[in-house]
């Protein structure tokens, strides 16, 4: 604006001056060439009225540097001529002034030099002789005089302009230092222009507008963070080019990286080619997806192209990690690859055995041991279906009576139950501790501790022991089993729960396990919201803690009886 100021005063100014200079120019030179006009009418006048009286005479006698006179016959012969010789010039007939004076009395003509700078102006009269006299004189043109102006009036534009360039910068500063003073936050407390208030009052409307735009937009925006820094799945959003706008930190932990990598290409994040091809296929088709392990997860990629008005303007990325559900996926699988091979076993000892009575192939003396191989094994088939059904409750969260139950007593019964196997074995069962009372499931922990405590006695050593503690200790209540059995090796630790996992196969099957006593185990405690801890060595036994909290989330079941 200050330029706009500036530059429009200069232009003013020089435009002022030049129309100044023309105007004067045009009255100078009408005013001139009027009063030389008359002048050289006046000194015609006189001189015509000498020659009347004196003839050549008078002509010889004049001496003028500036007017020329010439007199002339009424055929246009020179008859005199004060600067050039009469003889030497032309005939004048064809002159205008000649032939006006000679029609009218008077006459007058003018003609330009060859320059254009200078004209001779002609002023004739008719004699009453019938001859004519003539006289020219040589004036200035426009030209001219504005060659004669010219440097006077470069220094006057010089000195307006001077004059007009401090002016400008003064008055410039002065208009445009109230605006650049102006409060655009607060744009009604402005003290300046009248005239601008109505634009201070629409910026102030705008301001309120964008105020209230740009809260809602930081609100969104850290909605937007909440939500997605909240988020288990790993988010990142890119525009068509690949460069990342937006990464959870989800994203961040999977992909290793931080908030530093927003504005960068997704490139400098991952370069993965399967990642890379799908991002490529969703902005060319609308989605692309694959799996892929990180770090001993399974991730899901999904990536889905956005749109606006029709036109892809970026991808949003996600990744699921679905490593439960792959796991869950394989035990399934397995599960079932287990059970019907635990189910068919047995059927085939079964239908065996029934095959060979049926076609009298069994003596009499072996019938009993056939049809009790058949009970074995139908009872066998009865406990894996048992242990399964326990298993798929615990794992769906089935409802079951709970109550208050005293785990002292509890082990001690569960002991006495195994009493007769313990002795078959040859291992010592010895319970001590405390009475602590939890409520929960009698079933379930009555299994649990069984399951524990036969496990114990059967993979044992001849004349072992086994020996079982209930304590508590603050909010806790625990039921430590200790064998001197053969131990389990640190690699199977891990995965002793887990169902159909048996360390010693020759001996499970030995010992009529199904596989998934530890696995009901591990659901049953989880199931009152407690634990399971492990130690076990080789050729140094066991010990096997079940850890659980005192108040349970079944407390209340018990209360609202």
């Amino acid at each position: 604006m200050k330029k706009k100021i500036f530059g429009s005063i200069m232009l003013i100014a020089t435009t002022v001056l030049i129309a100044s200079f023309v105007i004067i120019i045009g009255y100078l030179y009408t005013y001139f060439s009027s009063a030389e006009k008359q002048h050289i009418k006046d000194e015609l006048n006189l001189a015509c009225s000498a020659v009347e009286l004196n003839g050549i005479d008078y002509l010889e006698k004049v001496e003028s540097h500036r007017y020329r006179l010439t007199w002339i016959d009424a055929e246009g012969l020179v008859l005199y001529d004060s600067v050039a010789d009469a003889k030497e010039l032309e005939n004048h007939a064809d002159r205008a002034e000649f032939i006006e004076a000679m029609a009218y009395g008077e006459g007058e003509s003018s003609r330009y030099s060859s320059t254009l700078l200078e004209k001779q102006m002609y002023v004739a009269r008719r004699l009453k002789d019938g001859s004519v006299l003539r006289i020219s004189i040589g004036v200035a043109t426009v030209g001219h005089l504005v060659l004669g102006m010219l440097q006077p009036f470069v220094t006057v534009l010089a000195v307006a302009l001077l004059l007009s360039l401090l002016f400008a910068n003064y008055l410039s500063k002065r208009i445009v230092e109230p605006l650049n003073k102006l409060d655009l936050d607060s744009p009604l407390e402005n003290e300046g222009y009248d005239e601008i208030a109505p634009l201070l009052v629409r910026l102030n409307q705008q301001r309120l507008k964008i105020d209230a735009q740009m809260r809602n937009l930081r609100r969104h925006a850290d909605e937007f963070r909440q939500i997605t820094a909240s988020m288990r799945e790993g988010l990142v959003l890119m525009d068509t080019r690949g460069t990342i706008l937006s990464i959870n930190p989800a994203a961040q932990r999977l992909f290793r990286a931080d908030e530093d990598c927003v504005g960068e290409d997704f490139l400098t994040v991952d370069r993965d080619p399967g990642i890379i091809a799908i991002v490529k296929e969703a902005l060319a088709t609308g989605h692309g997806e694959m799996r892929a392990e990180r770090s001993g997860q399974v991730y899901q990629f999904d990536v889905s192209r956005i749109e606006s008005e029709g036109e892809p303007i970026g991808a949003v990325l996600i990744a699921f990690d679905i490593t439960e559900t792959e796991r869950a996926e394989r035990h399934r699988r397995e599960f079932t690859a287990n059970v019907s091979h635990e189910l068919k076993t047995p059927l085939q000892g079964i239908i065996g055995s029934a095959e060979l009575i049926e076609r009298d192939m069994v003596r009499p003396e072996d019938m009993q041991r056939f049809v009790g191989h058949i009970r074995n094994e139908a009872q066998r088939m009865v406990t894996l279906i048992g242990d399964v059904i326990r298993l798929s409750q615990l794992e769906e969260g089935a409802d079951m009576p709970v109550e208050p139950i005293d785990l002292f007593s509890l082990v001690k019964e569960v002991a006495r139950d195994l009493e007769d196997l313990a002795q078959e074995r040859g291992v010592d069962v010895a319970v001590k501790g405390e009475s602590v009372t939890i409520n929960g499931v009698r079933l379930l922990l009555y299994e649990a501790v069984s399951n524990l405590i036969d496990n114990a006695i059967k993979y044992n050593v001849e004349k072992g022991s086994v020996r079982v503690k209930v304590t508590s200790d603050n909010d806790e209540a625990k039921i430590v089993v200790r064998d001197t059995g053969t131990g389990i090796a640190s690699e199977h630790l891990s995965r002793i729960f887990e169902r159909f996992y048996r360390v010693d196969r020759s001996h499970s099957k030995a010992s009529g396990g199904t596989g998934l006593g530890l696995s009901i185990v591990k659901h049953a405690v989880q199931y009152h919201g407690g634990k399971v801890d492990i130690e076990s060595e080789p050729d140094h036994g066991t010990e096997i803690t079940l850890i659980f909290p005192l108040t349970n989330h079944l407390d209340h079941i018990v209360a609202g009886r």
